[in-house]
Order: C-alpha cells, then sequence, then structure tokens
C-alpha cells in the first residue's frame, strides 16, 4: 500500500484509505462530516524517535511535551504513559497534567502571565521549574516561595530578538543590574536554567544556530555577574513529523550538538520541548466539498475556525471520492466563515474533477487547531482516536459542548 501525506498510517490502495487498521469508508459511511481523528499510534512512533534520537547524542536529555499544542485529555494520556514530562502556560494546564498523573518533577510552569493561583500551585506541588519572562515575576515567585517554605527552581526565558520579538527578557546592563540585585536579595529561589525559543516550524540549521548563540550570548553575560546556568532550555520549533523525517530529525539533533560544543557551551541537562512534532501529523480532518466555485475554488465544511492559519500547519489536501486520481491540477481551498479571509489554501495541486459531496481528507492538523480555534458559531466536530483496528470517540459536541480546558 502507498503512505499518504508521508505518513506510515494513512495508506491507499485500489482506492481503498487505511487510517492505521480502519478503512476510511467505513468511517465515512457511519459519521457525518467533518469529523477529526487522531492516530495513536502515530503519536507513539514520534515520542519514540524523537527520544532515540536526542537520547543517543545527549547526555542527561529531557523532554516536556507542549501542551498548547494540543491539551485533549486522551492525546495527554499518551504522551505521559510514554514516560514524557509537560511544559504547561497556565492553571488550567498545570491542573490537567496533574490530574493525569504527570509527576511534578517532570513539569516546567511558565510563560508571560504568571498569575498568583498559578505560582502558588506550582510551588505547593513541587513542579520542576517556573519559567519567567519578566524579572519583576521573579521576586513575586520568592515571596510566595518564602511563604510556604520552599526553593524553586527558576527558568528565565530570554528574547531571541528574532524580529524584534517582545517574549523574554534582554540582557541590558540595566536588567543585568536588576537581575544582580534580585539574586542577592532573594533567597527562595534558584536561577537554575535559561530558554530561548526562536521559532515554529524550524527546518533549517540555520534557525537553531541562531537559537543557541542568543542563548551562548546571554550565558556570557549573566555570568559576568556570578551567575551560572546548570540547564539550557532550546524549547521546541520543529514541524510536524511527516515534514521532518526521522533522517533529518537526527541530522538536526547532531549540528545541535556541534554548535552548541562549537560555542563552548557547558550545562548539567538540556531540555527540549516538541509540540507539533508529537501530535501534528497524527491528526487530520475528514470534510467535504459544499460548494465549486469559478476558476477551480471550492468550499469545504471546516473553517479558519477550526482549522486557524494562526497554527501554522502544513495543511495537505486529498481528494478521498477520487483517491486515485491524479492530484496535479492548481485548486484553491475556502472554508465556511463568512468572510473572504476563510482561505485555507490557494493553488493546491487536487483532482481535476471537483464534485459536491467528494469528502476531502485534511492532513497535519494534530497540532495547533484545537487550542487556537475561535469557535465560530458552527457545530463543533466530533474527534476520535484509532489504534489499530479500535475507534473511540473521545470528543462529542453533543455531550461534552466544548473541548477547552475545564
Amino acid at each position: 500500500m502507498k503512505k499518504i501525506s508521508g505518513n506510515s498510517y494513512l495508506k491507499k490502495e485500489n482506492g481503498i484509505v487505511k487510517i492505521d487498521s480502519i478503512v476510511l469508508d467505513e468511517l465515512i459511511n457511519k459519521f457525518k462530516t467533518p469529523f477529526l481523528i487522531f492516530i495513536e499510534n502515530r503519536i507513539r512512533d514520534n515520542i519514540n524517535s524523537f527520544k532515540n534520537i536526542f537520547n543517543s547524542i545527549f547526555e542527561n536529555f529531557h523532554c516536556f511535551y507542549s501542551f498548547k499544542a494540543n491539551f485533549l485529555p486522551d492525546i495527554c494520556k499518551i504522551i505521559e504513559s510514554e514516560g514524557i514530562g509537560a511544559e504547561v502556560i497556565g492553571l488550567p494546564e498545570l491542573n490537567l497534567s496533574l490530574k493525569i498523573g504527570f509527576d511534578p518533577d517532570k513539569i516546567i510552569v511558565g510563560g508571560p502571565y504568571l498569575p498568583i493561583e498559578l505560582i502558588e500551585k506550582s510551588i505547593i506541588n513541587n513542579v520542576r521549574e517556573i519559567i519567567v519572562y519578566n524579572l519583576n515575576d521573579l521576586k513575586r515567585i520568592d515571596v510566595i516561595a518564602q511563604k510556604y517554605g520552599k526553593v524553586q527552581n527558576i527558568c528565565i526565558r530570554i528574547n531571541s530578538q528574532k524580529y524584534k520579538s517582545k517574549l523574554g527578557i534582554i540582557f541590558s546592563e540595566k536588567n543585568l543590574t536588576i537581575l544582580k540585585n534580585i539574586i542577592k536579595t532573594s533567597k527562595n529561589i534558584k536561577i537554575t536554567t535559561i530558554l530561548s525559543h526562536y521559532s515554529t516550524q524550524m527546518n533549517n540549521i540555520e534557525q537553531f544556530k541562531n537559537n543557541i548563540k542568543a542563548i551562548a550570548k546571554s550565558v556570557k553575560k549573566i555570568k559576568s555577574i556570578g551567575l551560572n546556568i546548570e540547564n539550557l532550555n532550546l524549547g521546541g520549533g520543529f514541524p510536524e513529523a511527516s515534514v521532518m523525517p526521522i533522517a533529518q530529525l537526527k541530522k538536526i539533533a547532531s549540528e545541535i550538538n556541534a554548535i552548541i560544543n562549537e560555542f563552548n557551551i557547558n550545562y548539567k541537562n538540556i531540555y527540549f520541548e516538541p509540540g507539533r512534532y508529537f501530535v501534528g501529523d497524527a491528526g487530520l480532518f475528514i470534510s467535504e466539498i459544499i460548494k465549486v466555485s469559478e476558476e477551480r475554488w471550492i468550499f469545504l465544511n471546516i473553517g479558519n475556525h477550526i482549522c486557524p492559519k494562526f497554527a501554522r500547519c502544513s495543511l495537505r489536501f486529498y481528494n478521498i471520492s477520487q483517491i486515485d486520481r491524479a492530484h496535479k491540477y492548481k485548486t484553491s481551498f475556502a472554508g465556511i466563515v463568512p468572510t473572504d479571509q476563510d482561505v485555507l489554501a490557494k493553488n493546491y495541486f487536487f483532482t481535476e474533477n471537483l464534485t459536491e459531496g467528494d469528502k476531502v481528507m485534511v492532513t497535519n492538523v494534530g497540532a495547533y487547531t484545537l487550542t487556537f480555534s475561535n469557535r465560530f458559531p458552527y457545530t463543533l466536530p466530533e474527534i476520535f482516536l484509532v489504534n489499530g483496528s479500535s475507534l473511540k470517540k473521545i470528543f462529542d459536541p453533543f455531550k461534552n459542548n466544548d473541548f477547552s480546558l475545564q
């Protein structure tokens, strides 16, 4: 059978498409489009590929799944069962990670907004680190840690200064002085880690190199005030596994290690925070052509409300109803949000014949589509988890109402 979208769990033969061991037509005949499918074995394969490669190249490698990529509980349970840690940005995600059973020592918490409730729960539960984007948050964490008689490990997110980013801390002379004074007066925090996250969908070693350059520069500056960092956190930014196959991932990992050695950066532990790489190509929408317009424009019954551009997915489109026909005719895809801005793709190679009612599979939608969706007033899709020949419904819009964090 021939792979579809570079995914070994999506295959076609003689007009039949299989998702793992399930015939797709059986699902199409049973369920109303649109619906969303996740492939459990693909997630597990992606996790193990990542772990095996990075463990073979880096000493003391630690992996934390970025919850913001996809926080469906069933997906997070799969990831926890593979021994991966959690990177969470808010209280709902922290609550979910603890409820699922992530070891607090494998949870790192933080973001540009750290409300008191989030800091308190993190400290009480002894999470591994709290990530700060603002030096003033160090004082707030110190006060709360002192209240509970604990010393909290801290990771500082630096500003990679890519495209004048506003996220993270720039170690100017002023900020270095502020940090030095905070360290002197704060007894209940310990700065252990430095984090730089450069971009998303990074498939070029130069992007990773720029990220390491930013860290090397910052490490040198904070050493000047007597602060030695134990751990490096290089964030995530990896594309879907089908976009970055294993050979490329191994090459990137090896080059990252070489660049770290080139810059002579010493560390005790090294962290990575993949999200999209684990779940991106494990998700796919089954949709339907509801209108064919002039100049080869077709409208699907999904749109940017549920498959947003902001998610920056590497979308692939397949006409399931004509799967054995050549996909080589430029076609543009629009969604159902009543605005001309709802465009999923332009000039994408698709089948010559465009027929209303044809079923369309959209791949690589497993990361960020749900977390960035805006809940436009359409019925949310049913969501299924496939494992071999078994099918489990993990979200029912008529019972669960909403897939956001509770």
